[in-house]
């Protein structure tokens, strides 16, 4: 069954919206990291994670994202209908080249989380965890005499689901790899047919880890305009990921969330709060629960030097420290990763994320969530009270004395 022409258009005009949101997020790093956002007081008020709009195209200028002012402001604007930037008051639905204050919205919680958000954050942690795995499914491979690079039969894919987790069943598998073709996440290599659980190939249609100019958003859209229809981007070579946090070179580093090495390298947690796009919350009555087996594949092993008993932590005397600790997701979840099982522990923690600060660190045990004792729980189970909890979560956790 081949797709229809509507439900092509449909494919591809998610995919426009991915790649704004990916050219977006790009841009909210480089000012983070360029400390252009930073808190700002205003007539007797503090405005937290700011820009002013007059340095934002400054900005924008001399970094060569585009030629002119008159461009710069209308790629913003841009970016302000997909809601990814708004006016700190939202009272100006228009950018102007002002001293102006404008927020993006993943860094005060308001970016809107639809099923549409949902699905492209599912899509992006599914495609990180397949580039960085040794024995991946995306292979060169051919249909019909034709050859195609980092593509998979359908019905591998519904495989790897399964066996990493992802999956309660082969059935939700299925749901979940349509969701993500209908949205122009995945398709066909040759674009004739919807998915399924065949040995039909299939390919990602985003290369998440691309890096492009914001000035290509607009030269995008008017193609839109003019043909009707949405420019697939090319592959490249690189991997650097606008959605991943990472400072060492890449070969080096395939996760979102920050390796674990020495304790220096735990403390580099920066000023602005940038929140894991890959702890995104999911609701289970719309996909499978998301599995931190599938988020953390720079940190294949356990990162406790030994492993440690209920008993052990509990017992009187020992060397270990409670602490309470408050984590205030983020529009996109949390930022870190728990594993083991009777206790688990926090394996992986986004240097950048609510997590850290509040002061989460690699190695805690998790003790309780939200006054549920859980030490002697699985990290499946654990994830899922998390995930399926308030936006506030409190966790107590235990952690060896220095």
């Amino acid at each position: 069954m081949e797709p229809t022409s509507s439900n092509r258009k449909k494919a591809m005009a998610r995919q426009r919206k991915a790649e704004v949101m990916i050219a977006g997020e790009q841009l909210r790093l480089k000012l983070h990291d360029g400390k252009l956002i930073k808190d700002r007081r205003y007539h007797l008020r503090t405005y937290p994670n700011c820009v002013v709009a007059q340095e934002l195209i400054d900005w924008l200028v001399s970094h060569k994202e585009a030629p002119d002012r008159t461009t710069a402001i209308s790629l913003v604007q841009h970016l302000m209908d997909h809601d990814i930037i708004h006016h700190v008051c939202d009272k100006r639905p228009i950018f102007k080249d002002a001293k102006l204050l404008y927020r993006f919205r993943k860094d005060d919680g308001t970016f809107p989380i639809n099923t549409e958000v949902k699905i492209f954050m599912r899509g992006q942690q599914l495609y990180e965890h397949l580039i960085g795995d040794k024995n991946s499914i995306l292979q060169l491979r051919e249909e019909h005499g034709v050859a195609y690079q980092r593509c998979f039969p359908g019905c591998q894919l519904i495989d790897w689901l399964l066996q990493n987790g992802e999956a309660e069943s082969r059935r939700r598998g299925l749901d979940l790899c349509r969701a993500l073709h209908e949205h122009g996440i995945i398709q066909h290599v040759a674009k004739k047919h919807d998915f399924f659980d065949s040995g039909l190939l299939y390919q990602f249609c985003i290369n998440f880890r691309r890096r492009r100019r914001l000035s290509e958003l607009l030269n995008e859209s008017k193609q839109d305009t003019d043909e009707g229809t949405v420019v697939s981007t090319k592959e490249e070579t690189h991997h650097d990921s606008p959605f991943v946090l990472r400072k060492n070179p890449p070969q080096q580093e395939k996760s979102g969330f920050q390796s674990v090495g020495s304790r220096k390298d735990l403390k580099q947690v920066t000023s602005g709060r940038r929140g894991s796009l890959n702890s995104l919350k999911l609701h289970p009555a719309e996909f499978p629960p998301l599995s931190s087996t599938s988020v953390v594949t720079c940190n294949p092993k356990s990162v406790l030097r030994r492993n440690f008993t209920c008993e052990e932590l509990l017992a009187p005397g020992a060397p270990f420290i409670k602490k309470v600790l408050t984590v205030i997701g983020d529009a996109l979840g949390w930022g870190f990763v728990i594993r083991g099982a009777s206790p688990c522990y926090v394996q992986a923690v986004d240097p950048g994320g609510p997590a850290a600060a509040a002061g989460v660190k690699v190695r805690q045990f998790v003790c309780q969530v939200n006054g549920q004792y859980v030490l002697h729980l699985d990290y499946r189970t654990v994830t899922r009270l998390v995930m399926t909890g308030p936006r506030a979560i409190v966790l107590e956790v235990i952690e060896p004395l220095e």
